[in-house]
């Protein structure tokens, strides 16, 4: 059996595929593949197609060169000032160096995320419950430092670190609720006092304006008063002059129309008193008429004499 030439053509051709798809590798894009020869990390293979000599060299590790994204679960953190804090994030790193990756971390996945927890952890727990809620891109910046820094010799990349969500217990939340409830009615009344104060303020200068403009006016109707007191002192001081220029030079109707004057302003402040009822006249009506017939005797004179005198 062994003799026939059929049986050894069909082993060495057995052989020769055996050979030529351990000696032909192809590299798919976005891989690298690391060689090894006797165990011991040769060469590394990038994308496309290459040969390798069979049972002497092998590949060692398939390497993802692509970015990957890996999940950080949810876990408790405590703060500086002991807040309980529940954060979960993702982490973006790249192979860069795939000998690196290969042989000098054991499972590179679980090596990054269990880095990156234990830095979360410290980078959250020197900070207070406030920075920690309101500072994510200082948080994110100091963690993608630290990781990448620290994940370097393992031939990454550490492109991005993102905490996704931070959830203090909910007292603390109900608690914040109210302070802030409590801030926003502190600065309610702060601005309704404000808004009482300006009130009070324009009405104070509104009556301190109209006080002065009803001190300006009494001080006009004063002058006004008293220029109309000085006009008719003047008017009357004319008229004494003319009655006593009239008397001095012998003319009786002067007298009586000083005298009818007179007695015409003492009626009218009789008849103006506010207890006055009654008014009696014990006296003469021709009395009255001759003072009165005197006025106008002395109205006529006056008005020759100034006819004359034009």
């Amino acid at each position: 059996m062994f003799d026939n030439p059929l049986i050894w053509s069909f082993v060495a051709a057995v052989l020769a595929v055996i050979v030529v798809r351990k000696a032909v590798i192809i590299v798919k894009q976005g891989y690298e593949y690391t060689i090894e020869r006797f165990g011991r990390y040769y060469i590394t293979f990038s994308p496309g197609f290459h040969f390798m000599i069979p049972f002497v060299n092998r590949v060692g590790q398939r390497v993802n060169m692509m970015e990957r994204v890996l999940d950080v679960p949810s876990q408790e953190v405590i703060s500086k000032d002991n807040a309980v804090l529940t954060v979960d994030g993702v982490v973006f790193f790249q192979v860069l160096d795939a000998a690196k990756a290969a042989y000098e971390v054991f499972r590179l996945e679980h090596a990054v995320l269990n880095l990156t927890v234990t830095n979360i952890r410290t980078v959250l727990g020197s900070m207070d419950l406030d920075d920690a809620l309101s500072k994510r891109d200082t948080i994110n910046a100091q963690l993608l430092s630290v990781v990448d820094e620290a994940t370097t010799p393992w031939g990454l990349k550490v492109t991005r670190i993102e905490i996704k969500d931070i959830t203090p217990p909910m007292d603390l939340v109900n608690a914040m609720a109210r302070q802030m409830k409590a801030e926003r009615e502190k600065r309610a009344n702060i601005l309704e006092a404000e808004g009482h104060r300006q009130s009070e303020i324009l009405r104070a200068e509104g009556e301190k304006q109209a006080v002065v403009l009803d001190a300006e006016g009494r001080k006009e109707a004063a002058f006004r008063d008293a220029e109309a007191r000085e006009r008719l002192a003047e008017a009357e001081a004319n008229a004494t002059t003319a009655v006593s220029d009239a008397i001095a030079a012998g003319d009786m109707q002067a007298i009586n129309y000083f005298v009818a004057q007179k007695y015409v302003e003492a009626l009218k402040e009789f008849a103006s008193s506010p207890n006055q009822k009654t008014l009696l006249l014990p006296m003469e009506t021709t009395g009255i008429l001759g003072s009165l017939a005197g006025i106008t005797e002395l109205a006529k004179a006056a008005l020759t004499d100034q006819k004359q005198g034009v």
